[in-house]
């Protein structure tokens, strides 16, 4: 669905993951005794790639870095939400 009904139950807690792109993608709804969203949250595959990457870029030339970090392809963006 592309929508979220018109109430949703009271106290209630949701979770998806899903393979994403770039890996494991989850959303987080919990909502209150009211049945409103109380939180919302979204974990996006690049948190745990982009500690990957410097991993992977550590003890390397500093003219790698490009190569290193496009081959993760990771999402900038992402990694605040």
């Amino acid at each position: 669905p592309d929508s979220l009904p018109d109430s949703l139950p009271a106290d209630s807690f949701g979770l998806a993951v899903v393979e994403a792109f770039r890996g494991e993608l989850i959303h987080l709804i919990c909502t209150d005794s009211k049945g409103r969203i109380r939180r919302y949250a979204i974990k996006d595959p690049s948190m745990n790639n982009w500690t990957a990457m410097a991993i992977a870029a550590r003890n390397e030339l500093i003219a790698d870095f490009p190569v290193c970090n496009k081959s993760f392809s990771l999402s900038y963006s992402g990694h605040d939400l």
